[in-house]
């Protein structure tokens, strides 16, 4: 086994074509192996294995420079980096992240990189730092055909042409996005490949590179020769090649949507090792969102790139027709289209992750909010039980999206709430509105959910007690119902509020509290600065009242447990009761 024995890239330089080509077939079965059991990008890693291989054993790394972008192909490069152990070994997989990682490996990860189109940009920075030391190492940006759709890819693009000097740019075209391609962009890549890179309308030529294409993306030799053309070249360059997106696996290269990303499976069948929820919510407001489509022909349903987020799979898609758009990884775009289609009269409806989100903040402020339009967005994986690596973390949307005036941020504690407020949300033609989606376990109201919440910060008293109040955001809710058990076994009878809007306070309501209670204390799903309980405490600083905020602190997590982070911030429901009565009441 040739893998084992390779601890850097320098390891792979005397080895044969043959030799090469056994060693794709290595790295291939560790993908598996290690995807199979902790989950992981299967269709992108497998694509690209043997022009990892290829620019190893082309180029000189660490001397020479590579970015990889979103960073979801760089298994085969931490394999031939000396991470392969997180690749064959199950006790060692935790020790190795799903992204490129400089606090893994320095020497040969230039960056954290977990979001999209952004290698280029990071290139040119390499770009310009090298030429004004007088360095003259290659650098080389790999970024996807899917990526390319991002804005900073074209700002990254422009500027690299601008600059003139060494930068190769590796576009690895699988014709897919994590679903099919969507924009203008993909029509002159389809062209290129029709024609093997011969066509006179050319989109890299026309930036300002130089450009090569290879058609046998999958060949080690083809791949070899092509990168051996462009080493140490003096100028700009797109080395655009056509690879197979999930290589090597039949079942991620006859799904290629499905098998992009994938929770752990048995790799003789592909089926998932581990059995879940009937009901996850998401789903659930994607099902919804279909039929209230059906009945609505002004109601517009967007993605950024990530229509399987709320269940929107290839056929509903095509159902869908003219009513959904794909803008492909270009967040900005979906919030400016979203504002623009509001204001003409329809009903436009944007949903994607919150970490997706942070691409976009200018547009929800100045595109969105400073205009008013009734569009509305929901915010997916808010919670700290969602994605949890260094990248992708997803519970700061409260301090980014509850602060931009003019825009409001409910948030639901069950899926009934959830629609309704959705409901109202696509209905009404005067607020500009965010949706907490809510996550993990679905809850489900016992009794009929208000269907108005034109009465903008208009908060819900579920239990009036007396001495605390337990005001528990969306997600927290229900550790909010709990908590209120268990004080009630220390004979406090505890107020218990659903506060519905995270981005401002009912004030009527928090100054009714200061007749008979003496501590107020929030829960929330994410992080303490900046969050909404700290609205809470200024609004009562000048009071004499208490007030206890419960959160999770900030600060970059990776790859955190889950129960341990709860530990940690004194997020279990016996932390809070002792803190609480361990007060002055």
């Amino acid at each position: 086994m040739y893998l084992e024995n390779i601890h850097s890239p320098k390891d792979i330089k005397g080895l044969n074509t043959q030799q090469l080509q056994t060693l794709a077939g290595e790295i291939r079965e560790g993908i598996l192996n290690r995807v199979s059991n902790n989950g992981g990008h299967v269709g992108p890693n497998l694509g690209f294995v043997e022009a990892t291989i290829a620019l190893h054993y082309v180029f000189n790394a660490p001397d020479d420079k590579f970015v990889f972008d979103v960073s979801h192909q760089s298994y085969p490069h931490k394999m031939l980096t000396g991470r392969a152990d997180g690749f064959l070994h199950v006790e060692d997989m935790n020790a190795i992240s799903g992204y490129s990682s400089p606090r893994e490996n320095a020497e040969y990860d230039n960056f954290e990189i977990g979001h999209t189109s952004t290698s280029i940009a990071l290139a040119t920075g390499l770009q310009k730092g090298r030429d004004l030391q007088g360095g003259k190492e290659n650098v080389i940006a790999v970024i996807g055909d899917g990526s390319l759709s991002g804005g900073e890819a074209f700002e990254g693009l422009d500027t690299a042409a601008e600059i003139g000097t060494n930068i190769i740019i590796v576009v690895n075209d699988n014709e897919m996005s994590i679903a099919e391609n969507h924009g203008g962009l993909y029509r002159n890549l389809k062209l290129l490949r029709e024609t093997q890179g011969k066509a006179e309308c050319n989109f890299f030529r026309a930036m300002g590179f130089d450009y090569r294409y290879v058609e046998q993306g999958n060949d080690i030799e083809t791949l070899i020769s092509a990168f051996r053309g462009v080493k140490d070249i003096d100028h700009p360059i797109v080395v655009h090649i056509h690879t197979e997106k999930g290589r090597g696996y039949k079942p991620a290269v006859e799904n290629k949507e499905a098998w992009h990303w994938h929770m752990p499976f048995n790799i003789a069948d592909g089926s998932l090792k581990q059995t879940f929820d009937d009901e996850d919510i998401d789903t659930m407001l994607g099902d919804w969102l279909f039929e209230k489509m059906k009945k609505d022909p002004k109601l517009l349903l967007l993605t950024a790139g990530t229509p399987s987020s709320f269940a929107f799979f290839k056929e509903r898609r095509e159902a869908a027709g003219k009513q959904f758009v794909d803008t492909g990884i270009a967040e900005e775009e979906a919030v400016a289209l979203a504002s623009g289609a509001a204001k003409r009269g329809a009903h436009p409806v944007f949903s994607d992750y919150a970490t997706f989100f942070q691409r976009t903040y200018d547009q929800l402020a100045q595109d969105l909010a400073v205009n008013g339009n009734p569009a509305v967005f929901n915010i997916l994986g808010s919670t700290i039980y969602g994605m949890n690596d260094f990248t992708h973390i997803c519970f700061f949307d409260i301090p980014m999206i509850s602060h931009i005036p003019n825009l409001h941020y409910l948030a639901p504690t069950t899926y009934e709430e959830l629609i309704a407020m959705e409901d109202w949300a696509i209905n009404q033609e005067k607020y500009s509105v965010a949706i907490r989606v809510p996550e993990g376990k679905v809850y489900h109201s016992a009794e009929p959910v208000e269907t108005d919440y034109s009465d903008i910060n208009h908060y819900k008293v579920v239990h009036r007690g007396s001495g605390v109040a337990i005001i528990a955001l969306g997600n927290f809710f229900q550790k909010g119902e709990r908590v209120c058990k268990l004080l009630a076994d220390t004979g406090i009878d505890a107020t218990l509020i659903n506060p519905r809007w995270i981005s401002g306070i009912d004030e009527k309501l928090l100054d009714d509290l200061k007749k008979d209670h003496r501590l107020v204390v929030t829960l929330e799903d994410g992080s303490l600065d900046g969050g909404f309980g700290e609205r809470i405490s200024r609004y009562y600083a000048p009071t004499s009242m208490r007030v206890l905020n419960f959160g999770v602190k900030k600060q970059l997590y990776d790859r955190y447990d889950v129960n341990a982070l709860l530990k940690e911030n004194y997020l279990e429901d016996e932390q809070i009761v002792e803190d609480i009565t361990s007060q002055d009441l």
